[in-house]
């Protein structure tokens, strides 16, 4: 009879951050002694994860990856503490392998993959022996996995930014089709745009868009009647800045996307529609790490 329970073995991976099995092996060496099992993690260098978790991770990489007929894409963000990370060659591994797993089974949430097998081991088991070999925290942020007819997928500035959009369309298997999903893309990638067309803007993000730019007219001294007529101009312009369909086509600003789109389908002799996109950038919205290099010089010389 085993001298721990399954509870035992969720406490020490609570407690300590490393994978299930790792947990389970030290508490059967140690003969179910807690003390003696953290121990035994520490001298193999896997509780060192643990000490690593309170720091910040805000660097890393996004990456996306398409299934082999271009139905199902992933796009996943990895987070690290430096932007050295993102060129280690075990992290690479890791993230794309993550992200593959994604595309194949399309897990709900984050919590749910990392208790998923991936191989030999869970995601979380993965995650923390790459905390432990690399030396630095990391954190599996977010990830989307996008279905249709055709999907494509986009990465900016060495994983920095990630795109993925879904089309319906007919047209999938032509080259020229794919040229265009790829100007979409990087549409999105360089103009990043908030929704996919005006119906897609929830009604009270424009009530507070148009309580803004009311007190603006009205602060600049127009009267109401002309301040209200100022609004509906400059609701026509913020679409134009937050709408993928409504902004104009990078490559070629006499047209907006919806009729480079509409463009692009009549020229190819079918039909194409925009279903859905999502669009990641390393680290937006995290707290970053202030770099103090008197203090890390300092720290040294102690």
């Amino acid at each position: 009879m085993a001298a721990f329970t399954a509870q035992d073995v969720k406490n020490l991976r609570e407690k300590t951050g490393c994978g299930m099995m790792d947990c389970k092996k030290a508490l059967t060496e140690a003969n179910g002694d807690e003390a003696k099992a953290i121990e035994l993690l520490r001298e193999k260098g896997l509780a060192t994860a643990a000490k690593k978790s309170g720091r910040i991770a805000a660097e890393g990489v996004v990456c996306a990856c398409n299934s082999a007929d271009n139905k199902t894409a992933a796009i996943l963000e990895v987070n690290a503490e430096t932007d050295f990370v993102a060129k280690n060659e075990s992290f690479l591994n890791f993230v794309n392998k993550i992200v593959s797993h994604i595309v194949e089974v399309k897990p709900a949430s984050v919590e749910e993959l990392m208790d998923q097998k991936c191989g030999e081991a869970t995601v979380r088991e993965m995650l923390t022996e790459n905390i432990a070999k690399i030396g630095e925290n990391m954190n599996i942020r977010r990830f989307s996995c996008l279905e249709g007819d055709y999907v494509q997928t986009y990465i900016h500035g060495g994983g920095r930014i990630g795109v993925v959009v879904s089309f319906q369309t007919d047209l999938a298997d032509q080259a020229d089709f794919q040229v265009y999903a790829k100007d979409v893309a990087m549409q999105i990638a360089a103009m990043n745009p908030s929704y996919l067309n005006e119906a897609a803007v929830p009604a009270e993000v424009i009530e507070k868009e148009k309580e803004i730019l009311l007190a603006q007219a009205l602060n600049e001294g127009k009267p109401e009647a002309i301040a209200q007529k100022m609004v509906n101009g400059r609701i026509a312009k913020y679409y134009k800045e937050i709408c993928l369909e409504d902004q104009l086509f990078f490559k070629d600003d006499s047209m907006d996307v919806k009729k480079f789109t509409q463009e692009t389908a009549k020229k190819l002799g079918g039909s194409i529609q925009i279903v859905s996109f999502t669009r990641y950038e390393k680290g937006e919205g995290l707290e970053k790490r202030e770099e103090n290099f008197a203090e890390e010089i300092a720290k040294l010389n102690r």
